[in-house]
Parts: C-alpha cells; structure tokens; sequence
C-alpha cells in the first residue's frame, strides 16, 4: 500500500557500521597479516593456488587501510572531510576488494575442480605462470568493472557533505542499471561457476572412494568457507543494494511504500556483513594448509611446560632459606 511520505532513520547507519568497521579493522589486519606470513613461509605446500591467496590478502589489506577515514566519516555523522578524489578511491577500493575477492575464490574453486574431478588431465600442465596470468586477468576484469562507478557523483558540493557508497538520487536510475549489470557479471556468473564446480566435485567423491582423504577434507573445508562467505557477505549485499537503489528510484517518482526504511536499515546491515569478507578470507588460509591450525595448539599444548621451566628457573635464581635444622 502506498503512503504519502516514506520517513527513513539514517541514524541507524551512524550507530551500527563505525563499530562494526572497527572490528573488521583490526581483526581483519591481525589475521591477513598473519595468514600472509604464514603463505610465504610455506609456499611451496600450497601448491597452484597460493598466488590466487596472496592476491586475496592483498585485496583486503587494501581496503582495510580505508575503513579509518571510514570510521572518521560515520563518527561525524556522514560528514565526509577529505575531499571528492579520495571520496572515489575509498569506495573504488571496497568494489575492488569485493569483486576481486569473488573472482580469485572462483579460481581458486576452478583449480580444486580440475584437481579431483580431472587430475591425470592437468597434472603437470598447470604452472604457477598460469596462476599469475590468471590473477592479472581478475585484476583487470575487476578494474574495469569498477572504473565506471568513479564516474558518477559521489560527493554533493554545497550539500550534505555526503560520500555515497552508490551516487546522489539524480542519478539513482542509471546507476541502478549499472549496479545490475554488475551484479550479473561479478556476482552472479561467478556464483554459478562455483555452483557448478562443487556439484560436480560433490558428485564424485560421493562416488569414488580412491580419493585422498585430505584431499576430501580440504575440499570440504572450502566449501563450508564458500557457503559462509556468499550466505553472509556477498548474497545479502547484493540483493539487498540493488532493492534499496529501486526503492530510491521510486521515492524519485514519488511512489511511496511501507517498506522503504525496512528496506534502507537491512541494506546497511548487509554493509556492514560485505566488509566480514576481509575478516574471514583468512580462513582460506587454514584451508590452503594443514600446518597453520597445529601452530597454535603446538603452542598451548607446551605452554605448561614453558611455566614449569621458568618457575624453576626462577626458584633457582633465589636462595633457598634455611631452616633450624639446617643450623
């Protein structure tokens, strides 16, 4: 049912994403730095895919280095101070790590794929020259994907002093229509891809027993990472933007609904989840290595032995007092 107004809470934005971009800031920068140290020391266990991983990390660091001008922007209740050019990186940078991290997921499923489903057919045919070319080709897709998004007006002069993650209502109707092409083709082909290489690779090791166990593990392990990412992050955001940017376009035309704000408050929840993925894309590091996971609990399984010895160490630094029998 239409209404005559559709009042909308943009406090909600101010009180709900700072907080969250504060968590992914930190634990996103402690785990990619971490897993990336951990890529390196043992990249030749890693095998083809260890270069669509170090492209991953890089892809979040690069964003995470933005959310504090982020943050900066949502305390001053969106109030954006550093200026319209860096306004266009900062959210360049987002679709760059959004869309890049879907396309190395993508290859990184592609080589599980060929690796259990076609083994004798790529074994030795796949060298890390093709990982790089491959990961130059996301990189460039993903670019010009993006390049036109820094084309529409980001900031509003003499306004609010806004930095849209989309663009200013006048141009709400042809940035919808971009938005949707590029849900197709950096959300929804890749998704299929990846729908198609898992039912496939589930289909055969339900059939065939001959499988390397860990092989089985690892795959398994990737797959729950994939629902994870796509159930929580990039499914929810992409659905809800692009219902929010046709909300805006009916406000535009002056036909109201109920469901606006409902709409408006869910479509920044699901900011606030698409940014996770830098958080958790360190998981395919777990994934990538069997090593990783046993370091921590190396450490704790030894920690009672690191006390013991430094409790006797310093007893023995200390006389040990004496007694009357002593005397």
């Amino acid at each position: 049912m239409n209404q005559t107004s559709c009042i909308v809470s943009f406090k909600f934005e101010h009180k709900f994403l700072p907080p969250v971009f504060i968590l992914v800031f930190i634990v996103g920068l402690a785990a990619n730095g971490w897993g990336l140290k951990s890529l390196l020391q043992n990249w030749n266990k890693l095998g083809d895919v260890n270069v669509f991983v170090l492209n991953l990390g890089f892809a979040d660091i690069l964003y995470l280095l933005t959310l504090p001008f982020l943050m900066v922007y949502y305390f001053m209740n969106s109030k954006w101070i550093f200026g319209d050019v860096f306004c266009k990186i900062t959210r360049f940078c987002f679709n760059l790590n959004l869309y890049g991290s879907i396309g190395f997921l993508t290859c990184i499923s592609v080589y599980r794929y060929l690796a259990i489903v076609h083994p004798m057919k790529v074994k030795g045919r796949i060298a890390v020259t093709h990982s790089v070319g491959l990961s130059i080709i996301v990189w460039f897709l993903v670019s010009v994907q993006s390049l036109p998004d820094m084309l529409y007006t980001k900031t509003f002069v003499n306004g609010s002093g806004k930095c849209y993650d989309t663009t200013h209502k006048i141009h709400v109707e042809d940035y919808l229509k971009y938005s949707l092409g590029r849900t197709l083709t950096g959300f929804c082909i890749p998704f299929l891809i990846l729908l198609g290489c898992y039912g496939h690779v589930t289909f055969v090791l339900c059939r065939k027993n001959a499988i390397n166990k860990v092989l089985k593990q690892r795959c398994l392990k990737l797959l729950f990472i994939l629902i994870l990412l796509f159930s929580v992050c990039y499914t929810p955001y992409h659905v809800l933007k692009n219902i929010n940017l046709w909300s805006r376009v009916l406000s535009k035309q002056s036909i109201w609904h109920h469901w606006c704000n409902g709409v408006y408050i869910a479509h920044q929840i699901s900011r606030g989840l698409v940014c996770l993925n830098s958080a958790l894309n360190p998981l395919i590091y777990l994934h990538g290595n069997e090593d990783i996971p046993s370091q921590p609990r190396h450490v704790l399984q030894r920690a009672p032995c690191m006390f013991e010895c430094l409790f006797l160490s310093k007893s023995r630094s200390f006389p040990v007092p004496q007694t009357a029998d002593d005397v």
